[in-house]
């Protein structure tokens, strides 16, 4: 429903992902081994007294592999066929890897969530490495204080002006990057740790058989369902999807993946009309997957993923329930999802169980009253036959509503770039024990539908009609940018816009507002796998 009015306007991104290039035109029987490509592609350049220099010095995300060989086709031409490039990434990113506690702390990144916090530890780090692409490109890799070192001085080499640029000519930028930069890197991203070589020597865990998964897909709102993954061989698998979504449309698809460094999933599938890609994460004990599905073409349109294993051994879980909030004075029936669901479920006070209907070993529907005072706030759904909970809200009527993100960007569209959309969605929260809204203690209750519509942010935005050029808002909460500029019915100007997000959302005889900061801005022309 989402792309019906966006995809009109989206021009296609040839955005370069790592799931892109290592699934496209399906799986490959690799003719030849990871450690041959090394030899016959790499060796001209790195082979030194026998030994293969540099290479052996790094340790890498499959995207920061994947941009490297890039980087090589690039400043130094080196000639390598898509296959052999997929089959290279696959053995690097195996033998010279990340743990998932070293990659865990920026997994947003990988997983290309939008309107993320970069992560810095030391705000001179930032001011040093992260004013032309986040941190998170530097801690997803592991060096030595050598290769460190090599870096700065490629970053010399290649880039010059970073040393004339913001945050570069108002220092020593080369001295400072090599005597502390280079230091503070290697110790907290050292390329040599026992915990890098216990997880090497672990017998991971396949994703094989049958899940039970959940998410939440903004703008389209919680879903359930089920996936299938079976093997291909070579750590490379078939999957086939079933979901349903809150709102009751059903959505099923068939992809396949591929798994790296024994816990990294990045797969290609088609869920209905939709080409997505998918970025999970493995649990150490092979019993959760979790991480971010997304458009092939429009990243930051997605959707969350948690999943458990759903097979007759599996041990009984609620999943998700929905939907999730429950007013006082109300009967309500419920979707409960999970893993071998029993009859027998409690809400707590206040909450009568009326019918419950076994659809599957993996989804109940129940139908229940919600009484007058009932007690407001969070609670668990709990299944007397022990398969665990899920949380539910309880209210009287909403204190608050807030937007989320508070403050989103947008990017314009055009020639052989397409727009970046930015969705919006409205939470409901209850006042919290200081009975003030808009404070730590508020009650998160969770998304609530509004009607929604943008005007300038200020002044300086209502004199340049920002809203009559940037863009439109759909009723889902996305917005959607306009073509770049220059345009002449703007003096022309481009079609950037300061703006502000509305949401009303009705509840009961009231209607609760809120606000957000929305910024669109100038085409994104480099769209890298880390950026």
């Amino acid at each position: 429903m989402i792309l019906n009015g966006y995809g009109a306007r989206l021009l296609k991104r040839g955005m370069t992902t790592i799931t892109g290039l290592l699934l496209a035109g399906g799986v490959l029987a690799a003719p030849i081994s990871g450690l041959d490509v090394l030899k016959n592609r790499c060796a001209s350049c790195h082979m030194e007294k026998g030994k293969l220099q540099r290479i052996s010095d790094l340790r890498k995300t499959p995207e920061g592999w994947d941009m490297t060989i890039a980087r090589m086709q690039v400043w130094h031409k080196v000639e390598i066929s898509k296959e052999e490039r997929r089959i290279l990434v696959k053995y690097l990113a195996d033998k010279q890897g990340l743990t998932p506690a070293e990659a865990a702390p920026y997994r947003s990144l990988v997983e290309r969530r939008p309107n993320l916090q970069d992560v810095i530890p030391k705000e001179a780090l930032g001011q040093m490495c992260a004013r032309c692409h986040s941190f998170g490109r530097v801690a997803l890799q592991r060096r030595g204080a050598e290769e460190w070192k090599k870096l700065v001085h490629t970053h010399l080499g290649q880039f010059p002006s970073i040393e004339y640029s913001a945050l570069g000519r108002d220092r020593n930028w080369k001295d400072i990057a090599l005597n502390e930069v280079v230091p503070e890197l290697a110790k907290l991203y050292p390329a040599s740790t026992a915990s890098w070589n216990n997880w090497q020597g672990k017998k991971h865990v396949p994703p094989t058989g049958s899940w039970q998964i959940s998410g939440h897909r903004p703008g389209w709102g919680d879903y359930a369902g089920s996936m299938q993954v079976n093997p291909l061989g070579k750590d490379r698998y078939d999957v086939s999807y079933k979901l349903i979504y809150s709102a009751g449309n059903h959505v099923s698809g068939h992809g396949q993946s591929i798994i790296y460094s024994g816990y990294e999933w990045r797969g290609d599938a088609t869920l209905g009309n939709q080409k997505v890609r998918s970025v999970f994460a493995l649990s150490e004990d092979g019993k959760k997957l979790s991480g971010r599905w997304f458009l092939r073409e429009s990243d930051e349109i997605g959707a969350t993923f948690e999943a458990v294993p759903a097979g007759n051994a599996s041990e009984p879980a609620i999943v998700t329930v929905f939907p999730s909030l429950l007013k006082t004075g109300s009967e309500v029936h419920l979707s409960v999802h999970g893993v071998q669901l029993g009859k027998d479920y409690d809400l707590g006070p206040g909450i009568k169980i009326i019918s419950v209907k076994k659809i599957n070993e993996n989804e109940v529907e129940l139908t229940v009253n919600v009484a007058d005072d009932a007690a407001v706030g969070l609670r668990s759904l709990r299944s007397k036959g022990g398969a665990g909970d899920v949380k539910v809200a309880v209210y009287r009527q909403f204190d608050s509503i807030r937007i989320e993100p508070e403050f989103g960007v947008a990017r314009l569209g055009g020639g052989t770039n397409s727009g970046m959309s930015s969705q919006f969605e409205a939470v409901a929260y209850l006042n919290g024990p200081d009975g003030l809204a808009g404070n730590a203690d508020d009650i998160r209750l969770g998304y609530v539908s509004a009607n929604w519509s943008v005007d300038n942010f200020d002044e300086s935005a209502k004199a340049a009609n920002d809203v009559g050029f940037a863009g439109v808002m759909d009723e889902n909460g996305l917005f959607i940018p306009a073509l770049a500029g220059p345009n002449p019915a703007r003096k022309n100007f481009n079609n950037v816009g300061n703006l502000s997000v509305m949401a009303k959302v009705a509840d009961g005889a009231r209607t609760s507002e809120a606000k957000a900061h929305l910024i669109v801005t100038v085409q994104r022309w480099n769209t890298p796998p880390l950026r």
